[in-house]
């Protein structure tokens, strides 16, 4: 699965459906962190709390570590990939960056393996800032790129739905996409 957006998440539990993201991968059989609507335990944008006996650190370059009786004890035949993944002492490496708030929810914000460098030498996590640029009614997919760049950019695909019912309420000729993009209204409303 993949993060809710926490607007998503508002409306709908304003809405009196309660949505409670949570947290875990096949190695840690599989629950490590989840959001409980009872005895204060939600908050949007996080995945939870660790559950009772489970262990979180983030690791210093932002890895989510994992420690518990949930994690596994190795790769069926597999000691290289184990060795890779799992500590002596029993950390588990999920490839997830995260942070904990410091009331212990945990906040997964990128995968280890998508953060890029750019040429400055500054660390990009793409995802969190697809995720924030994705919030907007305007945007309906954004890309962040920059691997090796001075700084990162963003393709962006405007939501064309939504662009023709704002064209129409705001008196804007909308005569189609081609047209709808090169509309310098349009473009300093998305951008």
């Amino acid at each position: 699965s993949s993060a809710l957006q926490v607007r998503l998440a508002r409306i709908f539990n304003a809405a009196g459906i309660p949505l409670m993201e949570g947290y875990g991968l096949t190695e840690t059989s599989p629950v490590v962190s989840v959001n409980d609507a009872r005895n204060d335990g939600l908050r949007f944008g996080t995945v939870g709390r660790p559950i009772r006996d489970v262990q979180v650190r983030i690791a210093e370059d932002g890895e989510i570590l994992i420690k518990g009786p949930n994690v596994m004890t190795g790769y069926y035949h597999e000691p290289e990939l184990t060795a890779e993944v799992l500590t002596p002492d029993g950390w588990f490496h999920t490839g997830d960056i995260g942070e904990l708030t410091n009331e212990g929810f945990l906040r997964i914000t990128d995968r280890k393996k998508e953060i890029f460098k750019t040429s400055g030498g500054k660390y990009v996590a793409p995802q969190v800032l697809e995720n924030k640029l994705k919030e907007s009614r305007f945007i309906e997919q954004v890309m962040v790129i920059g691997e090796n760049r001075k700084f990162p950019a963003a393709l962006v695909v405007p939501s064309f739905a939504f662009l023709k019912d704002y064209c129409a309420l705001k008196g804007i000729p909308c005569t189609g996409p081609a047209q709808i993009i090169t509309d310098q209204r349009i473009k300093d409303r998305i951008f």
